[in-house]
Formats: C-alpha cells, structure tokens, sequence
C-alpha cells in the first residue's frame, strides 16, 4: 500500500540506479515509503536460483515461468541487486475488485437436460476457482444438491496473518476439508470490510440454489477461493495455488476473475499478471474475466500528434468513499514516439491559478512527489515518467493528483511532436485500489473531451482471458413480446490499447440474483432469505460485468465436464463461434465487436460443440519440446517422431493462424506469419502444446 509522506520541499526527485536490474522508476520509492514486507514480482533468466533470494532474506511465493513473485523486508529491499538472474522487478500494484433469467438466456437450462446431447452436464468433476473477497463458508449455495455437504474444496484466507499458510507460501491461512471451512465460517475482515463480492460472484458462478431459483451455471462444479491481498503478487500466488490444487486432484480449473484496474502495467498483454495467466493458460488453467464497467464514462483520450497540444479537464470523484485519494491519470505512447505534460489549477471563472512543470518523457525516467500551493489550498500530486516502460519499451506518464477542493479545476496539457497517445482517468483510494473511471472534459474552448473506447483494465486485455461484456437478460412475454437482452449501458467497450479484438462474448449481467454473505457488513436490498441450519442465509441483485464473468465461468465448466481435453484458445473459440446473434445485437463482424465480442453466449450450442471437439482416440504420450525443428525458424518446422500428427498453430493472442500435419517427414510452413511466439497444437491428442519462435 502507498502511504506518502509530503515534505515542504517543492520537488523530491527518486532515481533508480541498480546495475543490471531494470526497474520501473517509481519503484524505489515505494519500497522506501513502506515499512515491514514488501510484495515484489520479477523477472528471471536460467541464472537464476530460489536461493538467492533466501540468502538476502526474501522469500519466494510463486515461480511460473520466468515470473517469480517475492516478498522481503523494505530494509533488504537493496540487496536484491546482488542477486544474479533477476532480469527485472517491480513492487506489486493493487487489484479492486437475476439468476433465474440468466440461465435461459445463456442456454444453459438445455445443457442440464441432456437433449441432443450425449448426456446432461452439470459442471461435476471440474473446479471452479474464484480469485475475489467476502466469502461465507457456510453458505448453503456451496452445498452439495442434496445439502449435505459443502463443495468448497479449500480457501486461501491471504489477509488472515494467524496461518497455516499453503505449503510454498509464508503469508495467509489456508482451510482444507469441511470441518476446517464450517469452522472458519467467513474470511476476516480486510480492507474492504466484511465483504459479500466473492459470496455472489461465486453462486452466479455455480451456487446449487438452496431451494430457489437462483441456482447457479455449473452447480455441481467445486470450488476453491482465495481471498487475496489485492496485489499482484498475491493474485498470481492465488492462481499458482488454485493450480496445483488442481493439479493434485487431477481436475481441470476455470479460474474466474471479477476485479481489474488499469495502472498495474501495460494495457497490451505485457504486464507480469498477463504473462503469469499466459504461462498457466498453457498448462491447461482456463481463466474468464468480467470485461469492466466504465461503457458509460468517457474517461479515455487518443490523441495523434502532430507538433500540437492536447488540454483537457480531469474531472474527480466527489463521492462519499471511504480512503479517497484522488486521480490517476496514465499516458502510454507509442515506441520511440516521446511526449511530455503538466497540469494547471483553475478557479470557477475559468482562470489559471497555478501550474506544475512540464516533464518529458525524453528527459529520462523520474519519480517526484509533490505539491501545488494556490492560495490557502494545497494540490498534492506524484508523477512517474518512464522514457521507456521495462515491460513493453512504450513512454508513459502516470500523473496521481489529489485536489479536495471542488472550487477548484485542474487542467490536463499534454504535447509532442508525433506519434500515439492513449489517456485513462481513474479513481483511487488510499489503499491503491479503485478501478472506476471518471471524464476528461472540455471544459474551455479549444479543449478535448473524453470517450468510452479502450476501456479494458487487467486482466481483461490479457490476450489468453476469455473477456465477458454484459447486458440484462432476456423474456419473452405471454404476447411474445421481447423484453431486455440490450447491452448494458455500464459494459466496457474494447478493443484492447495494442487494438485486440475484445471483449470476446457477453452474458447476462443486469440485476442478477445470487447469494450474499450472512456475515456481510455491506449495503444490500433484500431479495430473499433461506433457512438452513437454524441461520438465515440472505439473495439479493447485483450488477456489472462482475456479474456476467462467472457465469461465462459456468458455461466453460460444462463444456469442460464434456470435453476435459479442451484447451483456453479451443475454449474460446468455441464460445465465440458460437455465440448468439439477435435483434439486440444485429448483425456483427466476423471479426467480433467492440461491445458484445461475437456475442450472447449459447451454452447449449457452445457444450454441443465441445462435446465434438476432437471426437476420437486421444493418445496419451509426451513430445519433448527438443523434438520440435529447428527452433526459431524462419519457415519450415518438423518433428522427430514416426507418427503424424494433425496440429494447428496458434498465435500468442489465441488465433489460429496455420494448420498441416506434423511427423513422419512432414511439415507446416510458417513463412507467412509475422515474427514472433506461436504454439503448435497437437489435434486429437492430448499432448502439451510446444512454443515455435518464428524469425
């Protein structure tokens, strides 16, 4: 967590100077504003051992690929330059985060019967995993159809300090088996209070009903929660956990993910948190994400320069949240492309009181902060300027003011000579967390507003997420009249920064009924109650795309119960190329939509399919990735095994992109792709897929 500590100096500038480590800039002043343990993630090369870590007194959480999260003592925070194959490291930044028409309208009441199907499925055998907060144990939605027992399999309480921790981990309580999870009742109280998100998220997801009508998708389906830390480190560790979990029980996992926000990184797929769920995609962990919900504010700018200037009013939340910062207003560019910016403070009569600096990004990377003083009033702001992010070799500003008067306007003038800018203005609380957008304004002549484009946060850009858009469910009247089944108002609108086709399809989202938490200390409207155990357990109506995420979630569930050999990219493909248009939607591109994706998930059409899927006899074997040539290569691969295999070749993104046969001397050609990482998919095998780099 950030917690600032203002001088009376004008200027604080914070260099980073670590020999071969790369760092973001604002990196070393946070660790050096934090006391006790700092959550960190990073990333390594083959040089690199866990030990090393454990001699200057850190200690590793998760290793997925080259990404390794650690925490250690703010103190010894500097000692980690002397550890050899730590490429690059970062502190953690911080994540925020009715049923009964759902169902019909996703199709999913036809999957239960089993009606041209080869049997019924219901989600049994496959794990949900549900990353969020306010959880109740106890809940009877998480039982079993017959109430007897829960279906929770095991919960990772990160915020509870009293442990047992996971194995591997030194932080949080873990409860395993039902006597542990009834005893436990609920996860503590944290941050966001005695929390209900996760309780609902999680019936919507696969909740058994309890005797309502708000039975969830996949309601046999287990799960597993965590309620994280709300950073990224400690959600890359939840998803590391949910996957060994699985792993042990040999169960396939869908990861859902109710929560995002928009400054733990590049919006490109870049990020550490978008690489750790493509490495974990890749070994067979299927992850589904609410798209967000700021379709109904215009709080991005995209702007192309052309030696000009863009100015623009910020416009601050003023409403009664508790730990309110202020405004955070990320810039990102386009490679070699630099720009600069400053802000100013206007009275009401639209005069220029004061101003700060201009920093630009060519000048090199700095972290300030600091404050504006106009009459008895004080702005207080931090800036990080990164002339090249590590992550994505991008420019990009990230400007936080915080300005508590609202007689007071500040004025955003940003400038360059060329190239691509893209704006985001998002609340923040004191806690880091806060994803909920607010407009850029044209306050003044000659000034620039806002729009709704590019509205998707983390992980909803991340290329191997399956992104859910919202909209209220349908009904058909007794006249035949429709009713509902619009977009809804609040749904992000894609495409991705990097210009990504997302989100990928929508669900149902407006007004949906699921289970709350009976410890909850937060605001609801009472739909109903059920008896069990002699406690009441409360329903009530929720919207957003918190909402229809898991109920995506749900319909991957089934599919998977058909077909456990699916991969994420399978997966989403099926989903997409089966997904629904009507009236409400119209007719959408080929290429998907930057509202609806491809569409109203069809969970009867999308099951179908994946019961088809690779319909045959799977061979259980291993291909080693050395036997997969040459590697990169410019056009032609091949592999050394007598048997052929037919494969597809699927980019980074989750696009097939190539087909042929593999094997026996056969190859597929690659010449026509752009350079860049590619997985070989082995079709009607259930072999690990193999990464190709084309040159």
């Amino acid at each position: 967590m950030l917690r600032h500590l203002f001088s009376i100096a004008v200027l604080l500038f914070c260099t980073v100077a670590f020999s071969q480590l790369k760092m973001p800039v604002n990196t070393s002043h946070l660790v050096q504003n934090t006391t006790g343990e700092v959550s960190l993630i990073g990333l390594v090369n083959q040089d690199f051992s866990a030990q090393q870590i454990e001699q200057v007194g850190g200690i590793i959480g998760s290793q997925i690929d080259q990404i390794v999260t650690i925490r250690i003592d703010a103190k010894q925070f500097v000692k980690l330059k002397k550890v050899i194959g730590l490429d690059y490291l970062q502190v953690a930044g911080k994540y925020a985060p009715n049923l009964s028409r759902s169902i019909p309208d996703l199709r999913a009441d036809s999957v239960y019967s089993g009606v041209g199907l080869a049997e019924g499925y219901t989600g049994k055998g496959v794990i949900l995993g549900i990353t969020d907060w306010g959880f109740d144990y106890t809940h009877p939605m998480f039982y079993d159809t017959a109430m007897q027992h829960t279906r929770i399999l095991a919960a990772w309480d990160q915020f509870k300090k009293t442990g047992p921790a996971p194995d591997g981990y030194n932080y949080g309580t873990l409860y395993t088996g039902e006597a542990e999870l009834l005893a436990a009742e609920k996860d503590t109280i944290n941050i966001y209070g005695y929390a209900t998100h996760g309780s609902h998220v999680a019936g919507i997801a696969a909740g058994g009903g309890a005797g309502t009508n708000h039975r969830g998708v996949a309601y046999e389906a287990n799960y597993l929660m965590t309620t994280f830390l709300a950073d990224e480190a400690a959600v890359i560790d939840a998803f590391n956990w949910m996957h060994q979990e699985a792993k042990k029980r040999n169960m396939r996992l869908v990861i859902n993910m109710s929560w995002g926000l928009y400054n733990l990184g590049p919006l490109d797929g870049t990020s550490l948190v978008s690489r750790a769920i493509g490495s974990l995609s890749d070994e067979g962990v299927i992850f589904v994400t609410s798209g967000g919900n700021n379709g109904d504010v215009n709080f991005h700018m995209k702007k192309e320069f052309s030696n000009d200037t863009l100015t623009t009013k910020v416009d601050f939340y003023r409403g009664g949240t508790t730990n309110l910062w202020g405004q955070s207003i990320s810039m990102w560019g386009q490679p070699n492309k630099q720009f600069g910016t400053s802000f100013g403070v206007y009275n009401g009569s639209q005069e220029l009181q004061a101003s700060i600096p201009e920093y630009k990004t060519n000048d090199g990377s700095l972290y300030i902060d600091s404050f504006l003083v106009t009459g008895i009033d004080t702005i207080f702001y931090n800036i990080q300027v990164d002339k090249q992010h590590p992550l994505n070799n991008t420019p990009h500003i990230r400007l936080r003011i915080r300005n508590e008067n609202t007689s007071l306007h500040i004025g955003l003038k940003t400038f360059a000579n060329s190239g691509l800018v893209h704006f985001y203005n998002v609340t923040e609380l004191t806690s880091d967390v806060g994803n909920w957008g607010m407009p850029f304004t044209a306050w003044k002549t000659g000034w620039t507003a806002g729009d709704n484009q590019y509205g998707l946060g983390e992980p909803a850009s991340t290329p191997e997420t399956i992104t859910v858009a919202a909209h209220n469910a349908e009904k058909i009247t007794g006249n035949g009249t429709l009713i509902g089944g619009h977009i809804a108002s609040f749904s992000s609108i894609g495409p991705t920064i990097n210009e990504v086709q997302k989100p990928d399809v929508s669900a149902p989202g407006v007004n949906v009924a699921s289970s709350i938490s009976s410890f909850t200390d937060n605001n609801y409207t009472l739909l109903e109650t059920v008896n069990f155990k002699g406690k009441e357990y409360p329903f009530a109506q929720f919207s957003g795309t918190s909402m229809s995420g898991p109920a995506t979630a749900g319909v991957v569930a089934l599919m998977l119960q058909a077909n456990p050999n699916l991969w994420y990219n399978e997966a989403k493909e099926i989903l997409q190329t089966t997904a629904r248009e009507d009236v409400r939607t119209g007719d959408l591109s080929e290429k998907g939509d930057f509202q609806w994706g491809y569409g109203k998930v069809n969970a009867y059409a999308a099951v179908k399919r994946a019961e088809q899927k690779f319909a045959g006899v799977r061979v259980p074997q291993s291909i080693s990735p050395a036997a997969l040539f040459p590697n990169p290569t410019s056009d032609l691969i091949s592999i050394a095994t007598s048997e052929v295999y037919d494969v597809e070749i699927v980019s980074y993104d989750g696009r097939r992109v190539a087909t042929g046969k593999l094997g026996g001397g056969k190859q597929v050609h690659l010449g026509q792709l752009v350079t860049g990482v590619y997985f070989v998919r082995f079709l009607d095998t259930n072999h690990k897929p193999l990464v190709i780099i084309k040159n």
